[in-house]
């Protein structure tokens, strides 16, 4: 896409120029609040990566634990050796098998609710940073280049009425100076006529006199 074909298709006028500049102080704002917000949802969502990483090494501990439980357990009911001694101690190494399975459950569970989590923030996370991105590479280029075109076309308007104003100018300066030696001619030829009249001469003597006279 050109330079030219990003920016805004608007009038170059002075108010409009206030409401794209006051746009573009929104865009400024709104974009550093996104990317506060994107960064602050990105650390958050490296700390759950932690998270879920040590939570299925805790569940890897815990299934090892649940399989020795079940084992011992086997053996102390008497399923790998039947005497008396092992029967007095299957209560508590069911109890124990208990646990350990209840322990591994625990963590299966919290590690479903991290990784519900952590889709839900990686989607938050990418729609914040398209967000982020069009202000930067779209909305806000287009809004600071509209702002440089009407600053130009006023620049030009302006200088435009600066020319035309001295063209004006100058023409009535030489009208002035036309009209004033039209009456200065005028005068002239008044001064001229009562002066021939006076002395009963011509004209053209009537001139030469107020010439030699000024």
């Amino acid at each position: 896409m050109s330079g030219k074909s990003q920016l805004l298709n608007v009038v170059p006028i002075v108010t409009m120029l206030g409401v794209i500049k006051s746009c573009l102080v929104g865009a400024t704002r709104c974009h550093a609040l996104l990317k506060k917000k994107s960064d602050a949802l990105t650390v958050q969502f490296n700390q759950i990566l932690k998270k879920i990483v040590s939570t299925k090494e805790s569940i890897g501990d815990a299934m090892k634990n649940s399989s020795f439980a079940l084992t011992e357990e086997k053996y102390s009911t008497g399923e790998t050796k039947n005497d008396l001694t092992g029967l007095a101690r299957g209560g508590q190494q069911v109890q124990a098998c208990r646990s350990a399975y209840v322990k591994s459950i625990e963590l299966l569970v919290e590690l479903a609710s991290l990784q519900t989590l952590f889709l839900i923030l990686e989607e938050v996370i990418k729609t914040t940073n398209r967000r982020v991105n069009a202000l930067e590479n779209v909305v806000k280029p287009w809004l600071e280049n509209t702002v440089t075109y009407i600053k130009g076309e006023l620049d030009k308007l302006e200088r435009e009425d600066f020319f035309h104003l001295k063209r004006i100018q100058g023409y009535k300066k030489r009208e002035v100076e036309k009209q004033t030696a039209s009456a200065m001619l005028y005068a002239e030829e008044k001064a001229a006529e009562e002066i021939s009249l006076k002395r009963s001469i011509t004209l053209g003597s009537a001139h030469n006199l107020l010439s030699h006279s000024s």
